[in-house]
């Protein structure tokens, strides 16, 4: 992993750094010369490093929750004696990933008259009015997703426990590394966590901000999942002392909006709202309370990422502004930019979502030692947008290939670019950071457009790799 100090350069004109008193560093990145698309080589990119460790690189190396944890829960679950836990385990982590979002009344009444005037284009289906009624609800019972809410009570969050804890852990931790890579000078002191559930948020904070984290606001409705969180904390035990000091727990969020936190989490838990009403007072609550990072993850599926990016939006254009905290917002990561995603505005929408690898927790029934936790994530920030590194994203796994790399990029302008890197177009820094970077990471250019890194074909570049 890069040093701090050789991180630092990502953000040139950090808040955080003028509120020390020290001038903006004005060391040059990463470009692509125009007409040559190739790495400066005078801009003293990589400086003594070598290539597999240059300021792009963000991905983590396969993740493992604290042995305090994994073995809390495991003597938590052989305590409770619950039958069948495998099964379980398996039908709830299905249901949770297939999960859609729940149907807004607007949209159902919308596709209630439109199934009506379809009954009635056809003469033979001419029926009474309660019949017709009776119809249109057939036809939407069919069609429509029936949401339902979850209550995780005693043995349903301990099921949940056995299913997410790793995986959830493992995400935070990647959303964590992003800060802590981009920004090593950023030291919160204080976290809120919405939606706790079972603490993981918590176990990933402490051992990314350990030192410096004094105070953890876990909120959860749920009064078994706090009980669940706090067992964990103590060791599996009700009376033990806390593997993390101080954590409180509580059911409703802070009424006062004058309380802020440095750190504020929401994962996983904006899909269990049930209306986009519910969701947009939410999220403005939770930037209210924010200081400086608003971390919101959800699954990486469409649902998950539709979600997010309307939270985005919504702290984006959103003219409400904290009495106590004026300050705007911006988006730190994944995003490049403050445009539409490019990845829902395609002819084929797609989740913008990534990776992380995790060693899972030694149950009976986890025959993998590793598995991968597909995510979504969204990283808003206090400040404005200058204060951000605008290095592209590489979006999907990047394929390595004899003499040319492909990467997948949303890049500083909103579009979304196929870029086929070899060393004798681009040079031969370039060509390396992107052969060595990963899904996930950012790679050292600046605002490649159409003229400066080539697009692929119409065709998949790779039919013939695929056809060898």
């Amino acid at each position: 992993m890069a040093t701090a100090r050789g991180l630092r350069h990502l953000l040139t004109c950090s808040r955080w750094r003028r509120g020390r008193g020290e001038a903006p560093q004005s060391r040059a990145l990463a470009a692509v010369v125009p007409g040559v698309s190739q790495v400066d080589n005078n801009s003293d990119f990589l400086g003594k490093r070598p290539h597999r460790r240059h300021p792009g690189i963000l991905h983590l190396p396969c993740v493992e929750v604290p042995p305090a944890l994994a073995a809390a829960a495991q003597s938590l679950l052989l305590e409770s004696s619950m039958p069948n836990v495998e099964k379980q385990v398996q039908a709830l982590t299905n249901y949770l990933w297939s999960r859609r979002l729940p149907v807004e009344p607007e949209e159902l009444q919308r596709r209630a008259v439109h199934l009506e005037e379809k009954f009635l284009e056809n003469p033979d289906l001419l029926q009474v009015e309660e019949k017709l009624r009776e119809a249109v609800l057939r036809a939407l019972r069919k069609t429509t997703y029936h949401w339902q809410e979850l209550s995780y009570h005693e043995s349903l969050s301990l099921v949940y426990m056995a299913a997410r804890l790793d995986g959830g852990f493992a995400a935070v931790s990647r959303a964590f590394h992003e800060i802590r890579a981009r920004v090593p000078e950023f030291q919160p002191q204080t976290l809120m966590d919405f939606g706790s559930g079972t603490g993981s948020v918590t176990w990933a904070a402490h051992s990314a901000w350990g030192q410096s984290l004094r105070e953890y606001m876990c909120v959860d409705s749920s009064a078994a999942m706090l009980v669940l969180a706090e067992k964990l904390l103590k060791g599996g035990s009700e009376s033990g002392e806390p593997y993390v000091p101080g954590v409180f727990f509580r059911r409703f969020l802070p009424v006062s909006p004058k309380v802020q936190f440095d750190v504020v989490v929401s994962a996983f838990s904006l899909s269990e709202l049930p209306s986009k009403a519910d969701r947009t007072e939410l999220v403005q609550t939770l930037w209210r309370k924010t200081s400086h990072f608003l971390i919101l993850v959800e699954n990486g599926t469409k649902a998950g990422h539709c979600l997010l990016m309307d939270a985005r939006d919504l702290v984006l254009k959103g003219k409400e502004k904290s009495p106590s905290d004026p300050r705007p917002g911006f988006v730190f990561a994944p995003c490049p930019h403050e445009l539409p995603c490019p990845q829902l505005t395609a002819s084929k929408p797609l989740a913008c979502s990534f990776s992380q690898a995790y060693h899972c927790i030694p149950f009976s029934w986890n025959k993998k030692k590793q598995k991968e936790e597909k995510f979504s994530m969204v990283i808003l920030a206090r400040g404005s947008p200058e204060e951000a590194n605008r290095w592209p994203r590489i979006t999907q796994p990047v394929l390595k290939r004899p003499r040319h790399v492909h990467c997948h990029l949303c890049c500083p302008d909103g579009h979304m670019q196929h870029a086929v890197i070899t060393a004798r177009q681009h040079g031969r820094d370039l060509y390396r950071c992107a052969r060595v970077s990963s899904w996930g990471d950012l790679l050292p250019v600046i605002t490649p457009s159409e003229s400066e890194l080539p697009l692929s074909p119409a065709e998949d570049p790779l039919g013939v790799d695929k056809e060898a």
